[in-house]
This record gives C-alpha cells, sequence and structure tokens, in this order.
C-alpha cells in the first residue's frame, strides 16, 4: 500500500528481487522507486549482498553486503579495528597506491591515518575556523548582491549563481589559489565526481585526467608554500609537524583532491537540497527564518539529514565478526548506505518529513557515523551553511525554487547539477 507524503513523494512496494544497488539503472530511477527501495532492504533485508558490477578502471571484485540501517552503519563506523578503511572505501577494488591517491586519509588504517590526520588537522583547528569567519560572511554577501544585480526580474540557476559559487571560493580562499585558478578547480572538481554523468564526461579517462591535473597543480602549490609560507592552509599544513614528521609533497597533493573535492562538492549539494526543501515546505521556512538563531543548529543538521551528499562508504572486515548479529566473513566487504540510515525508521520519527526543529538527538550521519573518519570539515561546513541561509533571509527572503533538479547520475553523490529559481 502506498504512503504518501506532503512533499509530493509517494513510497510503494517494492519486490526485494527488483533491487540492484549495483546496477547505474537504479541510481537513474525517479527518487520515490529509490527511497521505496531502501526502505524494503531496512524492513526485510537489512544485510542483502550484492554483485559487483564490471568496470574497465578494475576488476569485477566479489561483492559486498549493503548495510541500510542507521544503528548497523554507527556500529561499523565506530570499530575501525574490524572494519577498516585501507582496503579501499569505495566499493571496487583499486590498488593500495590508487586507493590512496584518490581517497587521501578516508582510505588509510591508523597508525598511517592517524599521522596524517593529525598533520592536517592543524588547518582546522577552532582558531583557524575562527579567522576565516568574517570572510565566509563576506563572500555570502557578495553573491547574494550579484545575484540581486544579475537576476532581480528573471531566472537563473541557484546551483552555478549560489551552492557552486561560495563553498568553492571558500576553499580556495583558505588554501591560498589565485582567484584566476577556481574556475579550472572547480572544472577539475566536477569531472572528479561527475564520472558516470555525460554532462561531465563521463568516462573514467577524463576523471584520471581531471585527478592529475589537481594533483599536479597542488603539489607545486605545497612546495611553494613550504619554500615560501603565506597565511593560507597550504602553508599551515605544509609546515605543520607532528611527531618530527611533515607532509610530503604527494601527500599534500592527494589530500588536496580529497579536501577541494569534498570540501566544495558536499556543501553545494546540502546548500541546495536545503533550498529545494525549504521551498517545498514553507512552514520550515517560516519557522526557522522568523527566529533564526533559535532554530540553526538544528536546522542545518536537518538540512544534512536531508540531502546526505554523500551516498555511501565501503569498510572491509578485518576478522570473522557480527553486525548487530549478522555474521560477516573476514574480508568481506559492507558498504555503508547513509542515505538509508538517515531515513531510518527506527531512529527518526517521520523520517520523510523535513524539519528544521528536529531534535538532535539521534544524530544524522551526512557527516559519517563518528569514529576515526568522522568528517574533518564538518564544523566549516555547517557555519558555511548556516551563513549562506542566513545570508538569503535577510536579503532575498522570497528566493525560491522554481524548476525540477537535474539529479548528478552518481551512485556515490546525491547531486544537483542545476535546478531555476527566481526572486519573487
Amino acid at each position: 500500500m502506498a504512503e504518501f507524503y506532503s512533499w509530493g513523494m509517494q513510497l510503494f512496494d517494492v519486490r526485494l528481487e527488483d533491487i540492484d544497488l549495483s546496477a547505474p539503472e537504479f541510481w537513474q530511477a525517479p527518487r520515490d522507486f529509490r527511497e521505496s527501495a531502501f526502505a524494503k532492504l531496512r524492513d526485510e533485508d537489512p544485510y542483502r549482498f550484492y554483485e559487483e558490477m564490471e568496470l574497465a578502471i578494475a576488476p569485477k571484485g566479489p561483492g559486498y553486503i549493503a548495510l541500510t540501517r542507521h544503528d548497523d552503519i554507527w556500529h561499523v563506523s565506530r570499530n575501525p579495528q574490524l572494519f577498516c578503511s585501507g582496503k579501499g572505501s569505495n566499493i571496487i577494488d583499486l590498488s593500495q597506491e590508487l586507493n590512496e591517491f584518490f581517497g587521501s586519509m578516508i582510505s588509510m588504517d591508523d597508525p598511517k591515518h592517524f599521522r596524517l590526520r593529525s598533520i592536517v588537522s592543524k588547518g582546522f583547528t577552532p582558531r583557524e575556523i575562527v579567522r576565516i569567519e568574517e570572510y565566509v560572511k563576506v563572500k555570502a554577501r557578495t553573491i547574494i548582491d550579484s545575484v540581486l544585480d544579475k537576476y532581480a526580474d528573471s531566472e537563473f540557476d541557484f546551483v552555478d549563481a549560489v551552492a557552486a559559487k561560495f563553498p568553492l571560493q571558500i576553499i580556495c580562499e583558505m588554501m591560498g589559489i589565485p582567484e584566476q585558478d577556481e574556475r579550472q578547480i572547480f572544472e577539475w572538481t566536477n569531472t572528479i565526481l561527475g564520472a558516470g554523468d555525460p554532462d561531465f564526461g563521463g568516462t573514467i579517462e577524463r576523471l584520471m585526467e581531471a585527478a592529475i591535473g589537481m594533483f599536479s597543480y597542488a603539489k607545486a602549490l605545497g612546495e611553494t608554500r613550504l619554500a615560501n609560507p603565506t597565511q593560507d592552509l597550504t602553508s599551515v599544513m605544509m609546515h605543520a609537524v607532528v611527531d618530527g614528521e611533515r607532509l610530503t609533497s604527494q601527500e599534500f597533493g592527494s589530500f588536496f583532491i580529497l579536501l577541494v573535492v569534498a570540501g566544495n562538492e558536499t556543501t553545494r549539494n546540502a546548500i541546495t537540497h536545503g533550498m529545494l526543501a525549504l521551498t517545498e515546505n514553507p512552514d520550515q521556512r517560516k519557522i526557522w527564518f522568523e527566529n533564526f538563531d533559535l532554530h540553526t543548529k538544528t536546522a542545518v543538521e536537518e538540512i544534512v539529514r536531508w540531502a546526505t551528499p554523500v551516498i555511501h562508504f565501503r569498510r572491509t572486515a578485518t576478522a570473522d565478526t557480527d553486525i548487530n548479529g549478522f555474521k560477516v566473513n573476514a574480508g568481506q566487504k559492507v558498504v555503508l548506505f547513509y542515505n538509508s540510515g538517515n531515513r531510518d525508521e527506527r531512529v527518526f520519527a517521520n523520517p520523510f518529513k523535513f524539519d528544521v526543529t528536529r531534535a538532535p538527538q539521534p544524530t544524522q550521519i551526512g557527516f559519517g557515523a563518528g569514529g576515526p573518519h568522522f568528517c574533518l570539515g564538518a564544523n566549516l561546513a555547517r557555519r558555511e551553511i548556516a551563513v549562506m541561509f542566513d545570508e538569503i533571509r535577510r536579503r532575498v527572503p522570497n528566493l525560491r525554487i522554481t524548476g525540477e533538479p537535474a539529479y548528478l547520475q552518481s551512485s556515490f553523490i546525491n547531486g544537483i547539477k542545476r535546478i531555476n529559481c527566481r526572486l519573487d
């Protein structure tokens, strides 16, 4: 029997045999089918095994167990000694060198992970976040100034004009990247995360070309700042010393890919999904905007839960173990579907309702479910989301989404490529 929700989506019964999380067609299906499929898995088969697809970039792997419940994802994330990241954080099996090239520290285990995270975290201390706070506000004002100047009487793409520019410009400012290079960084980022989408090239060759280009750029930037430090985050990280060790330029290059791609894409999509949700739920917009300071903390967490910009990451069992009673063999892959965990009816009351006053406990898992790989930039992302919506509330309170979202074709990123809006 179908269930309907106020914002227009319908959940309906789906047969388990019709759900293939490995098939590209599943991720191109309508959103109500996908949400119905994950609800079915949570209810009836929360440890379902899936075969892997054959890909040109890697041999066919042994398959994986799909984890779709919040508590199971939480358990695996908090037990890195039993579920490691060093064999890969994406589903496919790549060499250790490629895993670390693309994933940096999210594809490492301790002690290597601890060493690298300890060094790069020097750039994300509360002091560093406070240092850029004013710049975040200035950049939000500048972007809304541009919107008012260019689009007062016309529709425009919210992603291009607002959501994509904002976090990208902040990351570039933090890293000391010249303004004239921002467009190149943006294009590399889109190509890396849009490898399966024809709008962004859609090929492995384009992905590798973009990744090597970004790595080379970052390596040169890191070496320059090591020789001639300035006041940017690159200089802080290149000169940070932990137990007598510094980042190598190669390590910085890989971390740069992770930081710029994650710092741009995830916040950009959280803001876009948030704007769409506020348009579709005007009662929630009214509640938040009329008492902004009171509701900002819960509203930001709800936007991240609602958007869940990163759909999944993988772990690998290091020994025979179990997940809440389900037996897992050493070497088996488990894939943590954060999007499903953030809709888990066992944990969240009315999970398909967008609620800016939702209690912060239980915790949404859009930044990961705790443990050593919890998102290093979570606090920066929270500030960016809060500041941008504060600017929208004060300067363009009647900004509305007017078109249907063009979703990124991806099983990894819950992205919106384009979506029209206007200033009513």
